[in-house]
């Protein structure tokens, strides 16, 4: 799934990223909105990840 296909989809992603990764606010998922690069800093932010493993949780988004 690219970056457009998840921005698209986005409404139907949030439940499993709020599934998967659970420190994320309602307001965070809301400020994400499917685009990658908030996603990568709010799990950089909140997981304390490094931003290839945070890139990597990205691309797990594809697999929903």
């Amino acid at each position: 799934m690219n970056n457009d296909i998840i921005e698209g989809n986005w409404k139907q992603l949030k439940g499993k990223v709020r599934e998967n990764w659970g420190k994320l606010t309602d307001d965070d998922v809301d400020e994400i909105a499917g685009r990658r690069d908030h996603f990568i800093g709010k799990i950089q932010e909140k997981y304390g990840m490094k931003k290839d493993e945070a890139e990597k949780e990205w691309k797990k988004l594809s697999d929903f």
